[in-house]
């Protein structure tokens, strides 16, 4: 039986990981191919994405690694052109590149509000702005961009940063989806609460918690009505939906993968 991306052609930016398990990058490439997808997989750092190359190759899937910095136009450029030099075309582009600072309004530097908008914000824009053409020659496609609750809820710390460009980004699919209706192209988000991925342990315990990692899950925890954290792969199955052909009326909407998190008053 066939997988749900079978035949398809997908890039997948951010597929490493800063440590073992299922951050959303990882969960991507692992399950779409092993729907069938060819992966592009894409990260700024050879050694993250280590891993998620054995995971694929373990399940007998097809993935192509390649280095690039997605916040320069002149290598995300470069990056579509050889996905389509080993692969023929884009199909699908699923976006994970992001992190955060911390810091409110007065506390944050200037310096790292600008790393926040490029690294969260602009690399949707680029990589965006170079598939997208490739999209149109196959006369289709589907981008799911990654967000998160911290773009439309105040989630317990003030990276006012990484909360407005999470917001953006969700905007920016809508008025993509939009304008590239019209060419089969569909713009969706995924909007991922507090999940335990490897980040939990490589940063964010430090920037919260003192580093004590059991006192920032069960902060988390509390958070979630359904009793649970998710991990990538709860992520990565939502951005499956949207990227397969069973989302084919679904454009320029979100999918709130968060147990329940923003649906609750406190």
């Amino acid at each position: 039986m066939a997988g749900r991306l079978q035949g398809k052609v997908a890039i997948i930016t951010g597929a490493g990981c800063v440590g073992p398990g299922w951050g959303n990058g990882r969960a991507a490439a692992v399950i779409f191919a092993r729907e069938g997808a060819r992966v592009f997989a894409v990260d700024l750092r050879a050694e993250a994405m280590g891993e998620t190359v054995a995971r694929v190759r373990e399940i007998g899937g097809d993935i192509t690694t390649h280095l690039c910095d997605a916040t320069k136009a002149g290598e995300v450029e470069a990056m579509v052109a050889a996905c389509v030099a080993a692969y023929g075309r884009v199909d699908i582009l699923v976006n994970n590149i992001g992190g955060s600072a911390a810091g409110g309004a007065v506390a944050l530097s200037e310096e790292a509000w600008d790393r926040q908008i490029d690294f969260n914000l602009k690399s949707v824009f680029l990589t965006c702005k170079y598939a997208i053409p490739e999209m149109e020659k196959v006369g289709g496609g589907s981008i799911v961009n990654t967000a998160s609750t911290s773009g439309i809820r105040y989630t317990g710390s003030p990276q006012v940063a990484y909360a407005s460009t999470k917001a953006a980004i969700i905007q920016f699919s809508r008025v993509t989806a939009v304008e590239y209706a019209s060419r089969r192209i569909r713009v969706n988000t995924v909007v991922p609460g507090q999940m335990h991925t490897p980040m939990v342990e490589a940063r964010l315990a430090g920037q919260r918690s003192g580093g004590d990692v059991d006192a920032l899950l069960q902060t988390r925890l509390k958070r979630i009505p359904l009793g649970f954290m998710g991990d990538g792969t709860d992520t990565a199955n939502a951005a499956l939906f949207l990227a397969s052909d069973e989302a084919r009326f679904v454009t320029g909407t979100e999918i709130v993968v968060d147990g329940g998190m923003t649906a609750r008053c406190d």
